[in-house]
């Protein structure tokens, strides 16, 4: 790209600098941002590395078209939060259609994980049982509950935060947020009684 950069005119050229420069002060101020949402969805370190990877790219392809350029962090959330959910639901498919060799479907939920932990201490395992049971609950959320339960609760924005990453009103997410709490409630209260 570089050797064909001597062929464009000199303005334009500092565009793309310029451009370029702010895209890279923007990403450094969110460098983490990407990671840790694509990680609350995926909970699995290499895919959300590929998952931020993925919206940096997409981040820098689209920049030059995003109007609100201050909006940055929560464009880069959105768009990661669709890119974690995509490769989510393709893993599931993909999983779904390879079966183990005895036949039966493997299933990458939170119990399989704690199934997989070496014995520990009982209070450990019981803990991880509980985590276990929290993440599978948030998991059982619908979308528009479970990104604010994460950026929440989980990686602890404040209302506000949480309202301009997603470009919400506050109302909405404290509605949001009490709703999902509300489900949460109830979908650990049954698990529970188990």
């Amino acid at each position: 790209m570089h050797d064909r950069a001597a062929f464009l005119p000199a303005g334009l050229m500092t565009m793309e600098t310029g451009l370029a420069q702010e895209f890279e002060a923007r990403l450094v101020e969110s460098s983490t941002l990407a990671f840790r949402v694509a990680y609350a969805v995926l909970r699995h370190r290499e895919d959300a590395e590929d998952v931020a990877q993925d919206a940096f790219a997409k981040a820098y392809r689209n920049f030059r078209h995003l109007r609100d350029r201050d909006r940055f962090r929560a464009w880069l959330v959105r768009v990661t939060w669709r890119l974690a959910l995509d490769r989510q639901r393709s893993d599931r498919r993909r999983i779904a259609r390879d079966s183990s060799p005895d036949g039966l479907h493997y299933k990458n939920d939170a119990a399989t994980a704690v199934q997989a932990f070496r014995p520990a201490a009982e209070a450990d395992l019981v803990a991880r049982e509980r985590a276990a049971q929290l993440w599978a609950a948030i998991d059982a959320l619908p979308e528009k509950l479970r990104v604010v339960v994460v950026l929440s609760g989980i990686e602890e924005y404040d209302v506000a935060e949480v309202a301009a990453l997603l470009d919400l009103p506050e109302g909405t997410v404290k509605s949001r947020l009490f709703l999902a709490r509300q489900r949460l409630k109830e979908q650990l209260r049954c698990t529970m009684t188990r």
